[in-house]
């Protein structure tokens, strides 16, 4: 991906939650640099991807203790973080929506 907005939502995550740190960092570098076209693409680099509506994705991290959600603009290679969180913060929310 050309462009991962905003790596610093990963960043305060780990801060808060230093045992994803390093989860995190390698998933940020296997996005920045992987080139994906489609949900099939990211599945290559992440098996455990769950492939939602509207280009999303939902990342298992550090073993499903986190659960990061980005939504994709494939034809423009950029990648938005728009959720980091535990399982539980992950079952309060509408991921399709997010």
């Amino acid at each position: 991906m050309k462009r991962i907005i905003a790596k610093r939502t990963l960043k305060d995550f780990w801060e808060k939650h230093p045992d994803a740190e390093q989860y995190l960092k390698t998933w940020f570098d296997v996005a920045k640099s992987n080139t994906w076209k489609s949900p099939a693409d990211v599945k290559q680099n992440f098996a455990n991807a769950s492939i939602l509506r509207d280009s999303r994705v939902v990342f298992n991290i550090k073993g499903n203790s986190y659960r990061l959600i980005v939504k994709f603009n494939y034809e423009r290679e950029w990648a938005f973080i728009r959720f980091i969180g535990t399982h539980s913060e992950y079952d309060k929310i509408n991921a399709n929506d997010i």
